[in-house]
């Protein structure tokens, strides 16, 4: 049982070490396309319409949010397995 509950901690922190392995890259990488954005289209006078980048931002921002999600809050199992734990605790009064 000790051992099952150092397992499951060592996936949990791998998660949280992705997911901040991806937000450095999404950061980085949106900065450049930011930035190449500045420096080709964004500096003309009567720029109208919404940057390119914020698409990008978008799409992977959505992926982004989602790995946050399974990194800090945890998976469906791993909720359905806390509320057991909760529930197996509330009936042993």
């Amino acid at each position: 049982m000790n051992g099952n509950k150092d397992d499951q901690l060592w996936r949990i922190a791998q998660k949280r070490a992705n997911f901040r392995r991806s937000f450095i890259s999404y950061l980085i990488v949106n900065f450049f396309l930011w930035t190449i954005w500045w420096f080709t289209s964004g500096r003309i006078t009567g720029f109208t319409g919404t940057p390119w980048p914020v698409w990008v931002m978008l799409g992977w921002g959505i992926s982004i949010a989602t790995h946050y999600i399974e990194a800090y809050k945890g998976t469906r199992s791993d909720m359905a397995e806390k509320e057991y734990e909760k529930l197996k605790k509330d009936h042993k009064l």
